[in-house]
């Protein structure tokens, strides 16, 4: 049994905090990114020939302004393809948990003829979808339908358990979340708390932006995706 620490924003951690404790360990939350929904304006479809959906907040983005179900919709990995058929879009096609995997699954199913992409994203997002299709002739037109604003500070749950060594882990899924607690443990004069906690990365670019503090180790999932990611606890 490990004692951990979930940076996902609300919604998504609560889940993972669940599945968690299913498998016996001991977890806290402490969401690095808060999520803040905006009224619009909503993506025109008409002429669109698939979403593409780089996380579930914009798969619950669209969901909360449109009705709209009957695109196609591919999405960036399993979790995100999980939200999306659970809100009813569909056909939903999966890739393998990144940018340019959902890039050339998109390029490999689409035809750059039948109609312009639309990616619902947040107003901040990691890599270059509309870059990577654009060399292949897509139009994207990307809807920003919510802002992930970083978190200003560490709950006194999160402080004391550092304080008290009560970690052995933390599970870091994006990059601006990793980067967000490594500022707010410098904030609060605790970078050397984690000399004994080990960071669990999703990805090599989530494991850069946690290495200015000085983990016990940093270690990085085989794939960019969350059954990877559990896989790292086993090393922990």
């Amino acid at each position: 049994m490990s004692r951990l620490l979930v940076t996902r924003p609300r919604d998504d951690a609560a889940p993972v905090a669940r599945h968690l404790h299913r498998l016996g360990h001991r977890v806290l939350t402490e969401p690095m990114l808060d999520i803040v929904w905006r009224d619009g304006p909503l993506p025109d479809l008409v002429g669109t020939q698939a979403l593409l959906f780089t996380s579930a907040n914009g798969v619950r983005a669209l969901a909360r302004l449109s009705d709209r179900r009957d695109l196609p919709a591919f999405a960036v990995g399993s979790a995100t393809a999980a939200a999306a058929a659970a809100a009813g879009f569909g056909p939903v096609a999966r890739a393998d948990g990144d940018i340019a995997a959902l890039a050339a699954l998109v390029a490999a199913r689409c035809d750059p003829a039948a109609g312009r992409l639309c990616h619902v994203a947040g107003s901040v997002v990691a890599g270059d979808l509309a870059g990577r299709l654009g060399a292949d002739g897509f139009a994207v037109e990307r809807a920003v339908l919510y802002d992930a604003r970083p978190a200003t500070s560490l709950s006194d749950t999160t402080v004391a358990a550092l304080r008290e060594g009560a970690l052995d882990g933390v599970l870091f899924y994006s990059p601006r979340s990793a980067a967000s607690f490594v500022r707010l443990l410098g904030d609060a004069g605790l970078l050397r708390a984690v000399a004994a906690v080990t960071a669990l990365c999703l990805s090599p670019a989530v494991a850069q932006a946690v290495l200015p503090a000085p983990w016990r180790a940093a270690l990085t999932a085989a794939r960019p995706d969350q059954e990877a990611l559990f896989a790292l606890l086993d090393s922990i």
